[in-house]
């Protein structure tokens, strides 16, 4: 999860190493600059995560990979589809946070979250949770019945994740991986339109390039024995997070290119095989940031890096070209 708003005073701690930090070298400090604390409606807004809302443009990519953005109705429902799953996931977060609280008042970062630092009752941000999760599956609803099982699938998922999932060994980067998944359904099912099994492959092992990611950044970030260190790092090894980043991001690519090159040539251009090249830009690019140890909010890479944005605009503008094409 995105930890947002470093805002409160540290209290005195032992040894945290900066992120990136190698072992034997000087502990780094946290940041201790004081500033003041959050009010509520900053605390709650902190707590709802929007920045994380960026994954939920999964709801919208369905629709848009069967060119069915502009028929009738079909935006309409899929931006209610998008908002309900952003009310689902920031009534998760909320839960979540409630639920690690103890756990996040020992973590280096994470211990700056408002129900955390205290600038959330942890009764008001259970009601919050509990209130934006029932309207977003009320929302489902209004679109689609079906949709509403597939909002209950995915709160389902997620909700277990932080109990099970989270603390076993590749099944935590699998259940991160579904959350995806279950988004680009979503937008499917708002749709709805005929979901291609390829382009579900693709997300998938996306997915898991990007879960993998976020677990390899922050085993080489926090080392062994920490206070506030996932459990689930104990049982990774940086070889077996690579062999899983390298057979994703190869397996996504493949199943990518055989998505492309599934729609014909309109007038003789290529347009969905020529989206090959910005997938393969953005992947190089973000698997190149990963390796840095950046993989640990994607969300925030998505938004602030050059390299990976260029690769979106050059993808969303050849596959728009595509579709204006064929009809």
């Amino acid at each position: 999860m995105l930890e947002a708003g470093l805002i409160e005073p540290p209290a005195p701690t032992a040894d945290v190493r900066a992120p990136g930090a190698q072992a034997g070298t000087a502990p780094g400090p946290v940041d201790a600059r004081p500033e003041p604390r959050r009010g509520l409606l900053a605390a709650i807004i902190v707590t709802l995560r929007p920045r994380q809302w960026v994954k939920n443009v999964l709801v919208v990519a369905a629709a848009g990979a069967a060119g069915a953005l502009g028929r009738d109705h079909v935006p309409l429902r899929v931006g209610v589809a998008f908002v309900a799953f952003c009310l689902l996931a920031s009534g998760i977060y909320a839960i979540n946070d409630v639920r690690d609280v103890a756990e996040d008042r020992v973590h280096p970062r994470k211990r700056f979250r408002p129900i955390a630092a205290g600038e959330l009752p942890v009764r008001l941000a259970v009601l919050l949770g509990v209130g934006l999760m029932a309207a977003g599956l009320l929302t489902c609803g209004l679109v689609r019945p079906l949709l509403a099982l597939v909002g209950a699938g995915y709160l389902a998922l997620t909700l277990t994740y932080s109990l099970v999932w989270r603390h076993v060994l590749v099944l935590d980067i699998v259940a991160i991986a579904g959350g995806f998944v279950l988004r680009a359904v979503a937008g499917g099912v708002a749709a709805p339109v005929r979901r291609s099994r390829w382009f579900l492959l693709v997300v998938t092992l996306a997915a898991i390039f990007v879960a993998a990611g976020k677990r390899w950044a922050e085993l080489r970030q926090i080392e062994p024995g920490l206070s506030g260190r996932r459990r689930v790092l104990a049982l990774y090894t940086e070889s077996r997070l690579r062999w899983i980043l390298l057979v994703s991001v190869a397996g996504a690519f493949v199943a990518y290119c055989f998505w492309a090159f599934w729609v014909p040539s309109v007038h003789g251009v290529p347009w969905r095989p020529l989206t090959i090249v910005p997938v393969a830009l953005g992947l190089a690019r973000y698997g190149a940031l990963v390796r840095a140890g950046g993989g640990e909010a994607p969300e925030e890479l998505v938004l602030r890096d050059p390299g990976l944005r260029l690769a979106a605009v050059l993808w969303l503008v050849l596959f728009g070209l595509g579709v204006h094409a064929i009809s």
